[in-house]
């Protein structure tokens, strides 16, 4: 197979979708591999280790489109939605495959009938299901890691006091208080990297079996006692509730927030509108220099008062709304989301190293959003 790897074309997206190591092994395999001039150089892979990797390098990026027949991307279509988004498409011809984040969720927007128009076989990796055989393909579980990371330093560099508890010759300094809502995989790294950095955490999710992993980290887990149906949805992930639910927790979440030094927000249901569970009223209770971190701004935010892509200064709280938080570490992202496409296309290659697209397989069949520009319903949510 001719596997192309584009540069991406969204602002701030410095991932690349394979990385030289996962070329040569592909290479090695019998396939060629075309990778468009400077895709990793944002991430910290130069043209020359691709070419050391037995890649093709391609300046023509439309060429490289028209002349693959499988496209690795980290964001592609709906996803990108970038000004050369619409010709990307426009480049390519029935019956390519295209592996990548894709938004797939509104099946009706302009990028996704162009893609349906072109004829192509499209694989959602937000689609992919949460089984114990699908976890080395996980790109969201993998970039939500990195996004609890990088959330827990943002809070840290913002905050005008130091985390860990200090003795020192003038006195002792407590150390700083960090609460994290939503304890999925994102919000399980920020509770671990802001403990090591010494704060003192604790955190809350709607699933009950969230707490034992809460608590496997050090953190304390905030019991607030809602009456509820359990929070879980399919695949593990948080399902969204009602609102009077979401009203009955914001009550009782709003002393633990307001003697909170830092709180990152990390609720998000698939498909939808980040729930709500923060309000002006909560953040105008907390103190005076504190930080709230949104990893949910993309979706709308958890808090009442964030804004994607911008800081918010309310009362004397800043309140972040981080954009693709993965992406400001993209030499280890691109390495995690290589290995993510690696193990995908080992699922979706057979050992002729075609496609099988007619395979029975769970993980294929819940991922493909497209077979030759057919909009597979069951896929999308």
């Amino acid at each position: 197979m001719r596997i192309g790897v584009l540069q991406e074309s969204r602002a701030g997206e410095r991932r690349v979708a394979l990385v030289p190591a996962h070329v040569k092994t592909l290479v090695d395999a019998g396939h060629e591999v075309i990778v468009q001039r400077g895709a990793g150089v944002a991430s910290g892979y130069p043209d020359e280790q691709y070419q050391a990797s037995g890649a093709t390098l391609e300046a023509d990026r439309a060429a490289l489109l028209g002349e693959v027949d499988v496209l690795a991307a980290v964001r592609f279509g709906p996803a990108a939605a970038s000004d050369t988004t619409g010709s990307d498409i426009a480049a390519m011809s029935p019956g390519q495959i295209v592996i990548a984040f894709l938004d797939p969720y509104d099946t009706d927007s302009a990028l996704m009938r162009q893609l349906r128009d072109r004829g192509v076989t499209a694989f959602a990796l937000e689609l992919l299901p949460r089984i114990t055989r699908a976890q080395s393909m996980d790109a969201l579980s993998a970039m939500a890691n990195l996004a609890g990371y990088r959330a827990a330093l943002i809070a840290a560099e913002q905050l005008p006091r130091v985390l860990p508890m200090m003795m020192t010759a003038a006195g002792t300094i407590i150390p700083a208080k960090f609460f994290v809502i939503g304890a999925g995989v994102a919000g399980l790294q920020a509770i671990a990297t802001a403990g090591r950095l010494g704060a003192v955490v604790s955190a809350y999710d709607v699933r009950a079996a969230a707490k034992d992993q809460v608590e496997s980290l050090g953190a304390k887990f905030v019991e607030i006692d809602v009456p509820a149906e359990d929070g879980e949805g399919s695949g593990g992930y948080a399902r969204e509730m009602d609102e009077a639910f979401y009203s009955a927790q914001r009550e009782k979440m709003s002393d633990v927030i307001a003697s909170s030094d830092a709180v990152i927000t990390t609720a998000s249901v698939p498909g939808r509108p980040a729930p709500r569970l923060v309000t002006k009223d909560m953040v105008a209770g907390m103190k005076p220099g504190s930080v709230l971190v949104d990893l949910a701004a993309e979706r709308g935010g958890n808090c009442e008062l964030t804004r994607c892509g911008e800081t918010v200064a309310y009362n004397g709280v800043q309140i972040i709304g981080p954009v693709d938080l993965a992406a400001s570490v993209p030499f280890t992202a691109s390495q995690l989301y290589s290995k993510n496409i690696m193990t995908f296309l080992s699922t979706l290659l057979g050992e002729d190293g075609a496609p099988m697209l007619d395979s029975d397989d769970e993980i294929l069949q819940a991922a493909m959003i497209l077979r030759a520009g057919e909009l597979r319903i069951h896929g999308a949510q």
